[in-house]
């Protein structure tokens, strides 16, 4: 005699459809015992701004190195997204960033700030060395895992 499975596949398509419906990269429900989680992997892409012709007061954009998603999450310098949030790579809008592509940083030094919840997180470098590439925009939203930047 077959047992029927207490995950209800409907559920599970539905659950599927809210995440491409809403961008989301996950989503979890839970009810008494039965805990259903579904997922699926967002492959991001790394846009190279282009300096404008902006008058000399306008900050232009940050040229950040052209490095691909997938060669930089298998970098063993990556330093991933340790949540889901907003990254700011300078403190206030004003204020330089924490760090340049090809600037030396020390091992526990803040190269970026990620916003979640309205609490402002602190992301150090896990590593002294050179940064080599950032794959974020002040002000862009991240996820949990995804490249911030690479320190060789």
């Amino acid at each position: 005699m077959a047992t029927k499975s207490p995950i209800d596949p409907e559920l599970v398509r539905e659950l599927a459809q809210l995440l491409n419906e809403t961008d989301l990269s996950e989503i979890e429900v839970e009810k008494g015992d039965l805990r259903v989680r579904v997922a699926r992997t967002i492959s991001a892409t790394v846009q190279v701004p282009v300096a404008s012709h902006a008058p000399a007061a306008v900050h232009a954009p940050v040229v950040t190195a052209p490095v691909e998603a997938k060669s930089a999450a298998a970098h063993p310098g990556t330093v991933p997204s340790p949540m889901v949030g907003t990254a700011y790579r300078r403190p206030s809008p004003e204020a330089k960033p924490f760090v340049e592509i090809g600037q030396e940083v020390k091992a526990g030094e803040r190269v970026l700030l990620v916003e979640a919840m309205k609490t402002f997180n602190d992301i150090v470098a896990p590593r002294a060395g050179k940064v080599t590439a950032i794959m974020v925009e002040d002000g862009q939203p991240v996820e949990y895992g995804e490249p911030l930047l690479v320190i060789e």
